[in-house]
């Protein structure tokens, strides 16, 4: 049942597609909790949202979309970060601006993804009560158990605080120099004294929402008293496609299980990687199937038994599957833990490292350096995993804690339970 009286939802979220659905999956379902519900996002994912109904704010173009995501740099451990704040710097003011404009004190209330900035001043600014949700378990600092940053592959050995000392030196020497000199310049304009550390100022004070499940990413005594977690919010559903393609579907039925290669949504430069899938299927003489919006990152001519689609959604095409080779984003991870699917990680930047070392660590997946990725070691790893018997286990295991929770019911009972009333 509904609640929360007149007030409305808005939802702000900023990034590519596995920061994007899950916004899209969350308002969707608060829309039928008879909330009303206006999201705000990149402008390509316009016909995502109304095609689920809900109101749409484009935040900049399409063509501002398409040049974030086309930066080389983009798609580097270091670099990759400062590319990424640039590009969320454009869209802090264009956020604040919608809230403002929309947006009602003590009566409405605001969701936002981690990158929307621009909700988080509007909060202190304008005095909206403003949820902040999270995705990935790395965007929260712990002394205890630090995640893992891209760029720093340091040993586990090493003292955790040691790796927390580490990690603080990434928001001093790379996140502070990139992200907070355009924020505060903003404030500043707004009457808002400076940012001093993104990584803890992005937390809304009034609540927090972690989309990653306790068994996943178990509660530090030093988080922010304020982080609630549920489940992964899955959302592969709400995005290109609901269902397979015929054609895949078919490809599916006509053989064995195959090996299903993703490199991320938004991934350039991936010529390689799906080379090296090719060489894949023919030393491990399985199927596979390379999934990318970008056909020019496909080899031209692909052997038999080896097929190339735009987008499908991994819960429908998972479950037929022998294992998922991927970049590490932490919805891929979650797809592949609700089917079940054995997952070898090939990290590129921003949380993949991270999530790649908790996959290790359930026993469902392997992990593989960028750099050493290479089709006979990959071939060596997966045989490995699709032949152990602990792996099919653990897979199961998983398996059944992921059918026993929903991130997004439970992210929209606190949501209503958070409502103005």
């Amino acid at each position: 049942m509904a609640s929360g009286g007149d007030g409305r939802i808005f939802l702000a979220g900023i990034g590519t597609h596995g920061d994007i659905l899950p916004v899209i999956a969350l308002g969707s379902a608060l829309a039928a909790r008879g909330r009303r519900v206006h999201l705000a996002a990149p402008a390509p994912f316009a016909s995502l949202a109304t095609r689920t109904g809900l109101s749409f704010t484009a935040i900049g173009t399409a063509a501002d979309f398409d040049r974030a995501v086309r930066q080389s740099a983009l798609w580097r451990p270091v670099r990759g970060a400062k590319a990424m704040l640039a590009a969320v710097a454009e869209a802090t003011e264009p956020t604040y601006r919608w809230l403002e404009a929309e947006a009602r004190p003590g009566l409405d209330q605001v969701v936002a993804s981690t990158l929307a900035l621009g909700a988080r001043v509007a909060q202190e600014r304008l005095g909206l009560s403003l949820i902040t949700l999270h995705l990935m378990p790395m965007l929260l600092e712990s002394r205890f158990a630090p995640p893992r940053l891209p760029g720093l592959p340091l040993p586990r050995m090493m003292p955790a605080r040691w790796r927390h000392d580490l990690g603080r030196g990434a928001d001093r020497f790379v996140l502070g120099p990139a992200a907070l000199p355009p924020l505060n310049a903003f404030r500043a304009g707004l009457g808002l004294g400076p940012v001093r550390r993104l990584r803890h100022w992005w937390h809304s004070p009034e609540r927090v929402l972690l989309g990653v499940p306790d068994w996943y990413a178990p509660p530090q005594a030093d988080w922010p008293h304020q982080v609630t977690q549920v489940g992964f919010p899955l959302a592969d559903t709400f995005g290109d496609a609901a269902d397979l393609a015929p054609d895949l579907a078919a490809f599916l039925l006509a053989g064995p299980a195959p090996l299903v290669f993703c490199y991320g949504s938004a991934m350039a430069g991936a010529q390689g990687f799906f080379a090296a899938a090719v060489e894949i299927c023919r030393l491990t003489g399985r199927r596979g199937v390379l999934l990318s919006a970008r056909a020019e990152e496909i080899p031209a001519v692909l052997p038999a038994g080896v097929v190339h689609a735009p987008y499908a959604p991994l819960s429908r095409l998972l479950p037929n599957c022998a294992a998922l080779i991927h970049h590490g984003g932490v919805g891929t991870v979650a797809q592949a833990l609700a089917a079940g699917c054995p997952q070898l990680i090939v990290p590129v930047a921003f949380d993949h490292a991270d999530e790649a070392e908790r996959v290790v660590r359930l026993g469902v997946g392997a992990s593989l350096a960028r750099w050493r990725f290479t089709a006979a070691r990959a071939r060596r790893l997966l045989e490995r995993l699709l032949d152990s018997t602990a792996v099919a286990q653990a897979c199961r295991e998983v398996q059944v804690l992921m059918q026993a929770e929903s991130g997004v019911a439970g992210a929209c009972e606190i949501i209503d339970g958070a409502a103005p009333r």
